[in-house]
């Protein structure tokens, strides 16, 4: 059965993401930046996304994930974003991720991984 995740406007859940690094200091700039590394989508597309109601499945299914996505490792809601089976679960948890450190301070240049 596929989680209820799936199916949820990415545009629900975009303006948590924002309030939760914003109550940070950090900006909706920095949010979109590590949204378009993961995704390869640029800022029309994401706009696109946000006012079309893309799913989370629509949305990663439209998505070339960055090469270096799999750099993304730790725990996420108490599960390790590396034991994830499923793919588009294993993708959103590589997003929370994200949104995480950049709420949390790291720097860019890390939040943004290179090999």
């Amino acid at each position: 059965m596929a989680h209820r995740i799936f199916a949820t406007p990415f545009a629900d859940v975009y303006p948590l993401y924002l309030a939760k690094v914003e109550r940070k200091g950090r900006t909706k700039a920095e949010l979109d930046t590590v949204i378009e590394w993961l995704t390869s989508f640029d800022d029309a597309a994401l706009a696109r996304h946000l006012a079309d109601g893309t799913t989370f499945e629509q949305f990663f299914a439209a998505a070339h994930l960055n090469p270096n996505a799999p750099l993304i490792t730790g725990v996420i809601c108490g599960v390790r974003i590396e034991e994830l089976d499923d793919p588009l679960m294993r993708q959103i948890r590589y997003l929370d991720k994200l949104v995480d450190e950049v709420a949390k301070g790291r720097p860019m240049e890390k939040v943004l991984r290179s090999a």
